[in-house]
């Protein structure tokens, strides 16, 4: 029977890097975290359809919502949407352990085969502690050589360059297709909102070795699919990525 355990690679920072900020040019910590739809989605279905999760991170420490995910414009004014998703989460800090994932460090090369699948929610985070975690890099590298479904969103893709810091290996996925935030998409944030310039998610594949696949807005969002991997844009795209991912996982 296959296995019905997935991994969900968590960030532990509660802010990124902004680089440039003001007159000064200053480098600033701006406060984000794991973007709640993306993971909220993603995370339904896949406990909807009898999956168990476990959640891991680096240091294994409580992840924190990116604010801008918690207010009611990121779900275009439903409460009851954002009531739903909240209450999953709180669900998962009592049932699942959420509160405290896993250290990457303490899951073993054996408990790795357990796993039939991958998922990387997005949200700013993932750019402060995920691309150059080894252990990380090892653990995707189990998944892509053994060819297990491996979802990522948003800004979660950016977690893949974490492959090129496990001992030494080339990127893992150099020359597939993948889907993230745009580098147009960030360039909007950092001149409407953070008035700073961020690191880009895009840019940093395509110079790994990566083929990016930029969405066109569309309220479905933009999944691109390539091997095992499954990946998409943004928010928007986070019930179709979950979708996919679960097909993947039943060999669909």
């Amino acid at each position: 029977m296959a296995s019905k355990k997935v991994l969900i690679i968590m960030s532990d920072a509660s802010s990124f890097p902004l680089y440039n900020v003001g007159a000064e040019h200053k480098t600033i910590q701006q406060p984000s975290g794991y973007f709640l739809t993306e993971l909220a989605k993603p995370l339904a279905r896949l406990l909807q359809e009898g999956y168990q999760v476990t959640f891991a991170s680096p240091l294994g420490k409580e992840p924190t919502p990116d604010p801008l995910s918690l207010s009611l414009a990121a779900f275009a004014g439903n409460f009851y949407e954002r009531q739903r998703e909240t209450d999953l989460i709180e669900k998962m800090k009592r049932e699942n352990g959420f509160s405290r994932p896993k250290k990457f460090s303490e899951i073993g090369d054996e408990e790795l085969k357990s796993y039939a699948g991958v998922f990387i929610p997005g949200g700013h985070a993932p750019l402060s502690d995920l691309g150059d975690d080894a252990e990380l890099g090892r653990i995707l590298n189990h998944f892509h050589a053994e060819g297990k479904p491996t979802a990522a969103l948003c800004h979660g893709p950016y977690a893949f360059l974490s492959t090129k810091c496990a001992g030494g290996k080339e990127f893992a996925y150099k020359g597939y297709k993948l889907t993230s935030w745009s580098d147009a998409e960030e360039k909007f944030m950092e001149t409407a909102v953070f008035r700073g310039e961020v690191t880009k998610v895009a840019s940093s594949l395509t110079e790994a070795g990566a083929e990016m696949v930029e969405g066109i807005a569309t309220a479905m969002g933009k999944i691109t699919e390539d091997r095992e991997v499954v990946t998409g844009d943004n928010p928007m795209a986070a019930d179709s990525l979950g979708k996919r991912f679960i097909e993947k996982l039943k060999g669909e």
